[in-house]
């Protein structure tokens, strides 16, 4: 059998205090029957199918299976087979939680329930990472019952163990041949010499819950004792090895972030990351941000697996919450590490794209509602979701093709050097990044230097040209520039870009507004080259008093709205599958000269800030509008795109705006008409953006806020979210 694709929904239901977090209701998993479709048009073998208790069990006794009914129906029709999860680090419904004694006979009536009413179910997760699970809701106090301590650790894992054993046990009396697909996240610890001892005691703390399943855990396994002292009887734990309920496959869940490094070098990490056990404080740090060498990765944790227990495995989550690219490479080293330990002789069965719909608010540990969106295989910012390139590869891993998208060339960035933020342990293992490049034009310009930023923070292979390397109106320098560094995709930033000049300077702005980009998007059309382009909001009159959206009619004002109507005209026309972005008013952290800049300035030097009161527009955040943009290429999107900060405002309102988040007095900004500024060229009064297409970028009061730490900063792209430390008990 060649190596299978699953895929599910992330659908944890945490519990915070007394609130749920329902990813499923963040996504509308079960409201879109459409979903189901989109799954299984994935090529998919099976499922992680989420029956989850919380969701069910509407009071005691009591369950709701409308929705089970039809979807395990439609999954039948579809010929999926579901993997029905119980308990995704949940706590179960209000009545009971970890800590309860009941905890395992409740969840076991329950697993009992579910298999009387489908009784063809063959394969079980009924406690997804129990180990992870008691880590943050007991030891760390980050979930419901909010605990900090060993005991309570050892006994949220205990309870989740032998809700296990007893849901299997009652699932099993009804189809005696149902299977145990267990899964756990296996994050491996290293450390400085003197913190041996501590990784040593968690690289072995991550194996109990399948140590303790299988039956491990007698009085030689290198836990007991710490179980022992921390609440765990020695009746419950042999009564485990009496009876162990092994898994029939164990699956891998591997993070780049859960592979962790202690250090008491204290002094050189910031304070949230130092804490300690007993004997020794240490900075509890992702491996991948200071260890010199590659971390283990999917390769690694299977392979252990596998000589561990002996048994079949799978990787039962592949996702990662970066850039489109990023989430490319993992997916795609993940199946390639399935590959190569499949071909050593191993039993790797599958691999799964989890988070097919994103994820809502994992950069807290889902602490907080924040409505922190990442994409996965599906972009649920769009209506109805859009698919993203993810999907795409997906369908290529499940159908037996080899993946060829462009970006698959380089790194991930935790192969990079950048990923290095603290002084590395050890020799630096990094690869360069490499691949066919972006040809980014308008070398000069803000929004090219931006591209050429983010570009250099994504791994991206980027050419960042000038007009003397490439002038987009002339046929010859365009090919010669194409063949000279063979791109997969170009960036067309370059333009006359001053609005009323314009008006004085017909021929030369045409040139550069109109000619050039079609010149260009028919040489990348015959060169089967992507092409992200971009227009303005000025092709609108303003006759509207609601944001325009894409399909709405073109009526420009002025001689620069003119020539970008008629740049899309000729570029859609030339090159169909070009990505042309329409985009406003201009502000980011790396151009001194951008208006906000500028007006801030002004407002701390005493002086006034004059700005329109009457033109009202959608202000735009460069990085957002740069990092939105690639990832639209990324994913093969075509056609028009409006990307602006969600929100509108007058120019003397975005004044104000920026005041506020600067902490400045607004009372030197003067609200004027716009026909006092002396512009030469007709605004629209209202030009602001709206998309139907997807709400891809964030709010303007977010991009302001950013904005403020970020022009400070120097530096727009964001790090991963640490894991935060805790004290433990060491072995």
């Amino acid at each position: 059998m060649p190596l299978e694709l699953w895929a599910g929904p992330e659908c944890t239901v945490n519990r915070l205090g007394d609130t749920y977090h329902d990813q499923l209701e963040s996504s509308q998993f079960v409201e879109d029957p459409l979903h189901l479709e989109r799954l299984a048009g994935l090529g998919i073998s099976r499922m992680r199918f989420p029956l989850l208790w919380e969701r069910t069990e509407t009071s005691r006794g009591q369950r709701d299976w409308r929705w089970s009914d039809t979807a395990l129906a439609q999954l039948s029709a579809l010929k999926v087979e579901p993997i029905v999860g119980l308990l995704h680090h949940g706590s179960g419904p209000a009545w009971t939680n970890l800590l309860d004694p009941a905890l395992a006979p409740l969840l076991a009536n329950y697993a009992g329930a579910v298999a009387e009413r489908y009784p063809y179910i063959t394969d079980w997760t009924p406690v997804n990472e129990p180990l992870t699970t008691a880590r943050f809701s007991g030891l760390y106090g980050f979930w419901y019952p909010h605990r900090s301590d060993d005991a309570s650790f050892v006994r949220a894992l205990l309870n989740q163990i032998y809700a296990t054993v007893g849901a299997m046990k009652a699932v099993r009396r009804i189809n005696p041949h149902a299977r145990l697909v267990q899964t756990e996240d296996l994050g491996f610890a290293t450390s400085s010499p003197s913190l041996a001892y501590q990784a040593k005691f968690e690289n072995l703390r991550r194996w109990l819950s399948f140590d303790l399943l299988t039956g491990r855990v007698d009085r030689r396994h290198g836990l007991w004792r710490y179980l022992r002292k921390a609440g765990a009887s020695e009746y419950e734990l042999d009564a485990l090895c009496d009876e162990p309920c092994p898994p029939d496959i164990f699956g891998v869940n591997s993070y780049i972030t859960s592979e962790r490094h202690l250090d008491e070098r204290i002094w050189i990490y910031p304070p949230q990351l130092v804490g300690g056990n007993k004997r020794h404080r240490y900075a509890d740090v992702e491996a991948v941000r200071v260890n010199g060498s590659f971390a283990g990765g999917f390769e690694a944790r299977l392979r252990e697996t596998c000589e561990r227990y002996g048994g079949p495995v799978a990787i039962t989550e592949v996702h990662l919450g970066c850039r489109r690219e990023e989430q490319l490479r993992w997916l795609h080293q993940a199946w390639a590490a399935a590959s190569t330990v499949r071909d050593e002789g191993r039993d790797v069965r599958a691999v799964t794209c989890w988070a097919t719909l994103g994820t809502f608010d994992w950069n807290s540990l889902v602490t907080r509602r924040d409505g922190h969106y990442e994409p996965g295989l599906w972009d649920l910012s769009s209506t109805p979701p859009r698919e993203t390139a993810l999907a795409g590869m997906a369908r290529h891993l499940s159908s037996g093709k080899t993946p060829d998208h462009p970006v698959l060339g380089g790194p991930g960035w935790w192969q990079r050097e950048t990923r290095l933020i603290y002084g590395p342990q050890g020799e630096v293992e990094a690869l360069p990044v490499s691949g066919r490049p972006l040809l980014i034009t308008g070398a000069t310009g803000t929004l090219g230097k931006a591209f050429a930023r983010i570009c250099e923070a994504r791994g991206l292979a980027y050419q960042l040209l000038s007009r003397a390397d490439m002038d987009i109106a002339d046929p010859v320098s365009v090919e010669v520039a194409l063949q000279r560094w063979q791109p997969w995709a170009v960036v067309n930033t370059a333009g006359f870009v001053r609005v009323d000049d314009a008006e004085r300077d017909g021929a030369r702005q045409w040139r550069e507004n109109a000619v050039g980009p079609g010149v260009l998007a028919g040489a990348c059309a015959q060169h089967d080259i992507r092409l992200l382009a971009f227009s303005s909001d000025l092709v609108f009159d303003g006759a509207k008093t609601q944001p325009y959206i894409e399909t709405d009619t073109p009526q420009p004002l002025n001689a620069y709205g003119r020539a970008k109507h008629e740049a899309e005209r000729r570029v859609l026309a030339a090159a169909p599958r070009a990505l042309m972005v329409r985009s406003a008013a201009f502000f980011g952290p790396w151009d001194a000269h951008n208006f906000v800049t500028t007006g801030l300035q002004a407002l701390r030097r005493g002086e006034p800030w004059t700005m329109a009161h009457d033109q009202a527009v959608s202000p735009t955040y460069v990085p957002d509008l740069v990092h939105s943009s690639l990832d639209l290429l990324v994913d093969g999107e075509r056609g028009i795109w409006h990307l602006a900060n969600q929100g509108s405002a007058s120019w003397s309102g975005l004044a104000c705006m920026a005041a506020e988040v600067a902490g400045l007095e607004t009372r030197l900004i003067q609200p004027v008409p716009g026909m006092t500024l002396g512009q030469l060229a007709a605004r629209p009064r209202f030009s602001a953006l709206g998309s139907a297409r997807g709400n891809v970028m964030p709010t303007l009061q977010s991009g302001l806020e950013r904005y403020m730490t970020e022009a400070v900063s120097g530096a727009a792209e964001a790090t991963g979210c640490a894991e935060p430390v805790v004290a433990e008990e060491a072995l």
